[in-house]
Formats: C-alpha cells, structure tokens, sequence
C-alpha cells in the first residue's frame, strides 16, 4: 500500500508540530526540516486546520501548533481523514463485482492496516526537536 504525498507531508507537519509543542512554529520552518515545498505544505495545513487537527495562528509572530495533545491523536484516524478514496481497488463496473470474493479480502487487509495505525499516537511516534537538526536528518 502507498499513501498519497499528502498523507505524507500531513504526517511530517504532525510530527514536526509534535516535536514542538512549546511554541508556534512556521510552514516555512517545517518546510526547510523536510527539504519539501512550502507550497505544498500550506495545503496540508489549510486541511489540517479544517480538521482540527491544528491550529493555525495568522499575522506577524503566528504560526501553527497542533490543536490537540499529541498524545490525543492516533496515526490512523490521520490517514483515514487524509487519503481521499480510501480502498486498495475500485470495484465499480467490474463484470463479477457481485460474486468476487477479493473484494472482502482487501476490505479486511484494510481494516487491519488501520487497525495497527490505531495504536500508536502521534506523541509515541514524534522526534525529539534536536532530530531536526539539518547534520541529524543526514
């Protein structure tokens, strides 16, 4: 399985605001963490802040933090509400949709994939702030 690249970045946004709940931090300082683009980034946080899941601070000395204790948030409800269209393949118009039997598998690996997700919090997976030092990422 393969999560899309925006369950990837809101994952490192998570982290990253994880790693620094003391303070406000910028998308342009997670973006320089991660080496990505901050245009990407405030997308992700547009959606993250819509969910919830952070809060975002605007104007001079703004930022973002995470709009829950980090140890509130577990990994898979990140991914559930992160990756659009979530199932492994589309079953629509296939000529045995109704009789085919890989679609209960796939359904139940699903299930189970999130099911591990679940049960670890974002406080349990976060980095120390030091670990985003750019010698440390290398």
């Amino acid at each position: 399985m393969k999560l899309t690249l925006f369950t990837d970045y809101s994952m490192r946004v998570m982290f990253y605001l994880a790693s620094h709940p003391d303070r406000l931090c910028s998308i342009a300082e997670v973006a320089s963490a991660y080496q990505i683009s901050q245009n990407h980034l405030m997308k992700v946080v547009n959606e993250l802040a819509r969910l919830g899941y952070i809060n975002s601070v605007r104007g001079r000395g703004g930022g973002i933090k995470l709009g829950r204790p980090a140890d509130e948030i577990r990994i898979g409800e990140i991914v559930r509400q992160t990756e659009a269209g979530f199932e492994f393949v589309d079953c629509s118009g296939c000529t045995i949709e109704g009789a085919c039997k890989l679609t209960c598998l796939l359904k139940e690996a699903l299930s189970a994939f999130l099911k591990v997700l679940d049960k670890s919090t974002l406080e349990e997976l976060a980095l120390g702030p030091r670990d985003f030092d750019v010698g440390a990422l290398k």
